[in-house]
């Protein structure tokens, strides 16, 4: 079994598009388990509207799996990327969405749907994936990032060094409220 506590044991790859099935699985659990702690039961399911999987990001080879090895096995740990389109937030299903591409020079890159295994948290996967995703974008000359944070999410990102522009509150189908925080950073 590996060591769960050492960030070392931690790898990452471009996710293709036969991880999406697990993908799917990973973000569910982390939605199911992550938030409990910041939402109600009803805010949680209006938040699953405008959460899922992005294809635009496993196209543009912008999205990361995080793994490590348990019993000699790969295990998906936890996954998100960054963007390069306009897009802020959201999986395929999102209204609102704008998948054309940003301008490195006068526009922001986004980093999107980050996700860890409730089993793996507070182990450094999300401050890995954000700075995998601000490398690439400060690669491919982006100087600014910005995203789309859930309340559970912010704590991170305000750590990571990211600020608020904004809040959001959008209503779900339930009647309950999906707060969407946009934050963003210097690359």
């Amino acid at each position: 079994m590996s060591d769960q506590s050492n960030p070392a044991a931690f790898t990452y790859r471009i996710a293709s598009q036969a991880d999406v099935p697990a993908i799917i699985l990973l973000m569910q659990a982390a939605i199911a388990e992550n938030m409990k702690a910041f939402l109600s039961a009803q805010e949680i399911e209006a938040a699953r509207e405008t959460m899922g999987v992005d294809q635009t990001l496993i196209e543009d080879s912008t999205y990361f799996i995080i793994e490590t090895i348990v019993d000699d096995h790969p295990v998906m740990v936890g996954c998100g990327g960054w963007g390069k389109r306009r897009t802020l937030y959201g999986g395929d299903h999102t209204v609102r969405r704008d998948d054309s591409f940003s301008d490195p020079a006068t526009e922001p890159a986004r980093i999107r749907a980050m996700y860890t295994h409730p089993d793996w948290l507070r182990r450094g996967i999300g401050t890995l994936l954000l700075e995998l995703g601000e490398t690439a974008a400060r690669q491919a000359g982006f100087r600014t990032i910005e995203l789309g944070s859930t309340v559970p999410g912010e704590p991170l990102y305000i750590a990571r060094g990211y600020t608020e522009v904004e809040r959001e509150t959008h209503i779900g189908a339930n009647g309950a409220e999906n707060v969407v925080i946009k934050m963003v950073k210097t690359l």
